[in-house]
């Protein structure tokens, strides 16, 4: 990450910098916050502003975020509602191209049953994980109480939400 990239974060029309922000979330409230929130001093002051943006969301912001993902492993969802997140996102769940079809169609049962019993499609930080591994975590969570699955699925976002930071060119490694 160069600090000209911070510098040109920082000093980019807002309507700019909301749009390079909703390619990473899709909660307006987190992408105000975080528009708001410069200047950046560098990607770690963005990365610590993204948590702390974070921490300020209510559930139907976190919801909000969910709905702008594809269902882990459905090829037609793939095309995202945002433009920028569907290139991202096959490459997140390039697990899946590998996967049996038996591993595929249990995907997606399992996505029709998680959506039925929390209302939000499943949402895991599917980046080095394969089809056999994520199917093990939806079924593990199904067992989840709607209580205690929001704040997983919210965590599984902020994971995502730091990746493509860092695919902004934001990585403060």
């Amino acid at each position: 990450m160069s600090p000209e990239s911070v510098a040109a974060l920082n000093a980019a029309d807002p309507a700019a910098v909301a749009e390079e922000f909703r390619k990473c979330c899709g909660a307006e409230a987190w992408i105000r916050a975080m528009t708001a929130r410069r200047p950046f001093a560098g990607a770690a002051t963005i990365h610590a502003a993204a948590d702390e943006c974070f921490d300020q969301l209510a559930d139907a912001d976190w919801l909000e975020a969910f709905a702008c993902h594809p269902k882990i492993g459905d090829v037609s969802s793939l095309r995202m509602k945002f433009a920028g997140n569907d290139r991202w996102s096959r490459g997140e769940q390039a697990g899946v191209d590998a996967a049996s079809e038996d591993v595929i169609q249990a995907l997606a049962a399992g996505n029709e049953t998680y959506l039925a019993r929390f209302g939000y499609i499943f949402i895991v930080c599917a980046t080095g994980k394969d089809a056999a591994e994520m199917l093990a975590i939806l079924a593990g969570r199904l067992r989840n109480d709607p209580q205690e699955e929001l704040p997983i699925a919210a965590a599984e976002q902020r994971k995502i939400t730091h990746l493509r930071l860092d695919k902004l060119g934001f990585s403060p490694r």
